[in-house]
This record gives C-alpha cells, structure tokens and sequence, in this order.
C-alpha cells in the first residue's frame, strides 16, 4: 500500500494531464492521494524550496519574498520590517560597488585592490581614475563620510513609513518610476534580485582576491578561461603539490 501511494504521488506530480483523463487506467486502478491539498507539498513558482512550505510569517507580499529564511530570523514582526529595509540598502551599495569595481579594470586603470593602497601611505593623495581627489587625504575623506552619511541615516531614521524608508520616491524617483503601481512593483521585484546577485557578485569578488591577493575579478576570469583546468576553485581547496 505504501509504494503503491508513493508511485501514485510520483506519477500525478509527473503526468498530471495523463492522470487527470478519464480513460487512463491508472486513474481508476491506483488509489490517487490528494497530494494538491497538502500542506507538505507546495509546488507554487514563489517559493525558494519546492515542496517545503513557507514560513507562516512570509507572505509573500514583500518583493522578492519567496519564503527564505531557514534561520527564522524574520519571525519578529519588528526585526522582519528592519531586514527588508537593510537587505535593500546593501543592494544598492552593491549595485554600486559591483560596476565601480569591474569598469575601471576593464578599462585598464588599474583593480580595485591597488586603488586603495594609497590610504596605507602615510601622507597619500587619494586619486580617482588616475585624477587626484580634492581634499585627498584619509583624515579628510573619512571625516566627510561620517559626515555625510550621518545625516543620511539621520534623515532617514526620522521617517516612520516603512515604505518611504525604503522607497523615498520624490528627488531620488527623477523619471517617475513609481507613477504605475503595477509597473512600480515590478521594478521594485527587479531591483532586489538584481541587488541579490550583486551582492553575491561582491562576495565573490571578496574571495577571489582573498585567494589571489592583488588581482581583480577580470584578471581572475581571464586566467581562468586561458587554462580552466588548472586555474579554478580546485587549486584553493586542494593546493597542487
């Protein structure tokens, strides 16, 4: 009975049309369990692990929401609101570190690794592109950061609307995106995957370089395609003697 039940569920997962006809043999032999009503099964489009159900407090409203989170650190309806807001901003940050870290390599200005060396020189003029930066120097640059970013996260923190927090809108919307909701939502789904690869991107970016220390991803990505039998992961996990 019990292989019975599980070749059933395999073949209405398989050929749901076959099994859905009246003349199949099958349909009328073999005992069909009501695999679509139970919770064990949830084969939706939406959800990160087919066949695991989603955690009670993912809704899937949220975008780019499709029920990960094996830690349950969303549980917490305050700290779930505080993770969308964070994941969200280290999107962006990424989305802007991943194209300022790959075009002035491919450019042949130099990696990003080397373009910070001159923070490490006591005295070092801060360049850009090969230019030099005004007001140049670490001191100076670190304590227009704080600075700036203070007031940002400031001005930030002073708004109680979840949503604007995380989507402003107004000078930071210049071409009127969010005018359609419908489309708006879209770009709001396209923007978090976008900034989860990118995220990715960078901490693969972050490795590289920490395995080959002082050269960029494009570098890394050449020397792979010239022999990527001999320069690949493999030679981290297991260096060749």
């Amino acid at each position: 009975m019990g292989c019975n039940t599980l070749m059933s569920s395999i073949a209405i997962s398989a050929f749901p049309s076959l099994l859905s006809s009246s003349k199949s043999r099958f349909a009328t032999s073999l005992p069909i369990p009501n695999v679509a009503s139970s919770s064990r099964f949830n084969m939706t489009a939406d959800n990160w692990m087919p066949g695991q159900p989603r955690p009670p407090y993912l809704d899937g409203s949220a975008p780019g929401d499709f029920g990960f989170d094996p830690l349950r650190l969303g549980e917490v309806p305050e700290n779930l609101e505080r993770f969308k807001e964070s994941e969200l901003i280290h999107c962006r940050w990424a989305m802007l570190a991943v194209p300022g870290i790959l075009i002035p390599e491919a450019l042949g200005l130099g990696n990003w690794v080397k373009a910070q060396e001159w923070a490490a020189v006591p005295g070092g003029q801060a360049t850009y592109l090969g230019n030099p930066v005004p007001w140049g120097t670490l001191p100076t640059i670190l304590v227009i950061e704080f600075l700036a970013i203070a007031f940002v996260e400031h001005q930030r923190s002073m708004e109680k609307d979840p949503e604007k927090k995380k989507y402003p809108g107004g000078a930071f919307d210049p071409l009127g995106y969010s005018k359609d909701p419908k489309k708006f939502h879209q770009y709001k789904i396209k923007e978090v995957k976008n900034g989860r690869l990118a995220l990715l991107a960078f901490v693969g970016i972050c490795v590289q370089q920490s395995a080959y220390p002082g050269t960029g991803p494009l570098e890394n990505l050449a020397t792979h395609l010239a022999d990527p039998w001999h320069n690949n992961i493999g030679n981290i996990l297991i260096p060749p003697q």
